[in-house]
């Protein structure tokens, strides 16, 4: 493919109508004839779970695979605080227009209009699925369900099940995805990682996988593919994903020609547990509901380590009501995690390390009482308490911004279908709806809407091509050839018998990509990390250990593949920041910023989508662009002022 200009798609007409008007348009596949397709759906998480249930329940023959010992460990499952919608039961403003502008400007004006206000429409319709399925969502005394507020908005939409909504959320669709399971229409294969793509005539006709526990390497093949598989946040090693949280899917994906957008644009929370030590190997997310009520503030003056109660309020500072006085607490995560970075670097850091900034309740339960809070964050205050054996009832907690959510990932048209065709992409594995900046609670609602409403509308326009002909069959030598492939590299993998652990490589391209490509960056940092990580993935494929075989339950092979593809898409990452002069969201450019410091974007040269092309290990991927049009929201420099 020729470096050229992108479409995405987007149905003409007027924006509240398209979404309507284009699943009138698609062609349809009957009830009798949906039998007749195999769907491969990759990951088990909300957006993979839902879509796998909805695509059983309409007749399809769907073959899902998870390298989870079950759906239900998902890292969907982590999420805590809440997913949005417009039902405006607060009759505080709400509405789907609104649900539409905060996330446009919430993601800094990068994101496409036409998927975000589908998103914002069908976010009404998720409340409702997942009430009737039994989620427990919280409710008011009356036994409407409640709402509370989220940043990047000022009114309350977000539904939640105290601090476990992904858990109840997920719970929900897994159920769903099991009665499917049960009636035979969805087959479901746990322990089984995905380790590469299979393309016939530029078509995705399956995928190669390897069995966890016993090395087997083994095809599935369908007349569609469909990858759920999560985003890259632990490229940088410490992140508040799971452990096994990875982008092998989706990187391997790009390698068979899958677009990759907007890799540069990586979310980093404000609400983390700050790390204790050198050697840690997971950071703890405390969740954004947490900013409903708790009030952010460090000492005025740098160095001092007084106890927080020993520090007067006349000598605290609120830094965030101060600079933000409209939404106060509730900034977005890109605004509130640099805001906290400004103030640590100065010196006004707190905690045994002066890492972190405080997070404090005591106005709060004063005004509302303890038994007040305990209802609405009691779980998550526990496990602050576990953690870091102090309790945020009578101490402040003490949190610090960490890499979290990735709003880059493959390239997606309307139809949330790849360049590939045949290759959709659901939830943080694509690049859709968020733009720059993820705002909080709405990874589970764009989950969710792709998997129980978008695909399973949208799938049936590629399908009905294909009517009559049978999915291609595993001994096809496009699969031989790919899972000859993938042998080869477990085979490379185990030869190398290195000195150094895989967790060893990973936590140095970690150590880079933080400093280097983290909260700010600048050309010469990305500079400097674009020479350091090839050196480093050159030093791994030379002195990477990795203890036992193939043939067994081996996770440093697990992870020695993964680590892998992390190098590779490091580079691109840092690629990426370094094409995209301005600053924008999550990707802060400390060339392009205000006098106040804020991110300065450059509309008239960078108001695209990226989408990089792979050319071969080594070489220079090439760009391809998605001009962006903003035709309801105006754009302007973002003020939460």
């Amino acid at each position: 493919m020729s470096e050229g200009v992108l479409d995405g798609k987007v149905p003409p007409g007027p924006i509240e109508e398209k979404w309507s008007n284009h699943k009138f348009d698609v062609k349809l596949v009957n009830p009798a004839n949906k039998r007749r397709f195999h769907i491969v759906v990759v990951g088990s998480g909300l957006a993979g779970a839902s879509t796998a249930a909805t695509l059983g329940q309409l007749g399809y023959r769907v073959t899902m695979i998870t390298f989870h010992d079950s759906p239900r460990r998902a890292h969907s499952i982590a999420a805590q605080g809440g997913i949005n919608a417009a039902k405006n039961y607060h009759n505080d403003g709400d509405s789907v227009y609104r649900l539409f502008y905060d996330t446009v400007k919430g993601g800094d004006f990068r994101s496409r209009e036409g998927n975000v206000y589908r998103l914002a429409e069908v976010s009404v319709n998720i409340i409702d699925q997942c009430t009737a399925q039994g989620v427990p969502f919280a409710r008011e005394y009356g036994g409407l369900l409640d709402n509370r507020s989220f940043g990047g908005a000022q009114v309350s939409r977000t539904f939640y099940a105290r601090g476990q909504t992904g858990q109840q959320l997920l719970l929900g669709a897994y159920q769903a995805l099991m009665e499917q399971v049960q009636r035979g229409s969805v087959t479901l294969y746990h322990r089984t990682e995905m380790l590469d793509l299979v393309l016939k005539d530029g078509r995705a006709v399956g995928v190669v996988t390897r069995d966890l526990v016993t090395g087997e390497v083994r095809s599935f093949s369908g007349h569609a593919v469909v990858l759920a598989t999560g985003g890259y946040g632990n490229a940088f090693f410490l992140s508040t994903n799971a452990k096994g949280s990875n982008a092998t899917a989706i990187w391997r994906a790009h390698r068979k020609g899958a677009l990759f957008a907007n890799p540069c644009y990586t979310q980093i929370h404000p609400t983390c547990i700050p790390a204790s030590d050198e050697f840690q190997s997971k950071l703890t997310l405390m969740s954004e509901s947490l900013r409903n009520d708790g009030r952010i503030w460090v000492p005025e003056k740098a160095g001092d380590d007084r106890p927080p109660g020993q520090i007067p309020v006349e000598e605290r500072d609120y830094y965030l009501e101060r600079r933000y006085p409209a939404f106060g607490n509730l900034v977005p995560r890109d605004v509130a995690s640099r805001a906290a970075k400004r103030e640590v670097d100065a010196g006004r850091g707190v905690g045994p390390r002066q890492n972190g900034v405080y997070l404090d309740f005591a106005a709060a339960i004063e005004r509302l009482g303890r038994h007040t809070i305990e209802e609405r964050y009691g779980n998550l205050f526990e496990m602050y308490e576990r953690i870091t054996d102090e309790n945020p009832y009578e101490v402040p907690m003490r949190i610090y911004p960490a890499v979290h959510y990735t709003m880059g990932g493959l390239w997606v048209d309307y139809d949330l279908m790849s360049n590939v065709q045949g290759l959709y992409v659901l939830g943080e594995a694509n690049f859709s709806d968020h733009g720059a900046n993820r705002l909080g609670a709405s990874a589970l609602m764009q989950g969710l809407a792709d998997g129980y409403f978008v695909l399973p509308a949208t799938i049936n326009d590629y399908l009905a091509g294909q009517l009559g002909q049978e999915p291609v069959p595993t001994d096809d030598p496009v699969f031989v050839e790919a899972e000859q492939g993938v042998t080869e590299t477990v085979k490379r993998l185990l030869s190398v018998r290195g000195n150094r652990s895989v967790d060893h490589f990973h936590r140095e391209l970690g150590k880079i990509l933080w400093n280097d490509a983290g909260m700010a960056r600048s050309a010469e940092s990305l500079e400097k990390a674009r020479a350091e990580i090839p050196a480093l993935r050159e030093e791994f494929w030379n002195d990477v250990r990795i203890l036992g075989d193939g043939e067994s339950y081996n996770q440093s092979l697990e992870r020695a593949g993964r680590v892998a593809d992390f190098l590779e898409l490091g580079e691109l990452l840092c690629a990426d920041a370094l094409h995209r002069e301005e600053s924008c969201g999550g990707h802060f450019r400390v060339e392009h910023q205000t006098e106040e410091g804020e991110a300065r974007r450059d509309d008239e040269h960078f108001s695209y989508v990226a989408a990089w092309e792979w050319q071969g290990e080594g070489a220079a991927e090439v760009l391809h662009k998605e001009p962006l049009e903003f035709e309801h929201v105006h754009l302007a420099q973002r003020s939460y002022k």
